[in-house]
């Protein structure tokens, strides 16, 4: 296959696949966002965390809140505690890299702030073991995943948010995450500046 067929035909399968996933994902992103939005609301903050490309979607998201996302408002409580070296190094050489984000929750969560959870296959140990430690301070999680979901999708709770995205590819299902946060940060600066409500 000529390499400009085969790159036209990662646009159209990255296209088509976010088409198929909007209807089942729009629900599930919309209660996200009230979840973000009643928690920044509560003086509540948004933690976030994932491996890989997911720990760039992250520190994506946590920059969208923190800076602003394509309307002017005051910035929002967010972190991707996937940016300290010193903390991530130091936690797993003296710990384990499972503990990486669990222990930075249970330092800085408090109850009624909110995880952003992101793990394509969703048995990443330490993503797993950052929405045990999230629930056990009492804070509810969005989970993104992918394919069948993983433990993750063992994980959830009633006042969690599941966001599976129903595909195989790691890059489609990393897309459509991106898209995703991107959906999350425009659903909550339209509830915070009274766009929609």
């Amino acid at each position: 296959m000529p390499l400009h067929d085969r790159i036209v035909g990662h646009f159209k399968a990255s296209a088509q696949s976010k088409l198929d996933a909007a209807d089942g994902l729009a629900p599930r992103i919309e209660q996200g966002a009230r979840l973000l939005v009643h928690s920044l609301a509560q003086c509540g903050k948004i933690l976030a965390c994932g491996n890989g490309g997911s720990a760039a979607d992250a520190q994506h998201f946590a920059s969208e809140m923190l800076n602003r996302f394509e309307q002017e408002r005051p910035g929002l409580a967010a972190l991707a505690l996937t940016t300290d070296t010193s903390t991530l190094t130091s936690i797993a050489n003296d710990y384990a890299y499972d503990q990486v984000f669990a222990r930075q929750i249970k330092a800085l969560g408090q109850p009624g702030d909110v995880l952003l959870a992101i793990s394509t296959s969703g048995n990443s140990a330490n993503v797993l073991q950052a929405v045990a430690a999230a629930h056990a301070r009492s804070m509810p999680v969005i989970a993104l995943t992918g394919r069948s979901g993983g433990g993750l999708a063992e994980q959830m709770r009633e006042d969690d948010v599941y966001i599976c995205v129903p595909v195989e590819s790691t890059a489609r299902i990393q897309e459509i995450h991106l898209l995703t946060i991107h959906c999350l940060c425009d659903a909550v600066d339209s509830l915070l500046l009274g766009v929609e409500e």
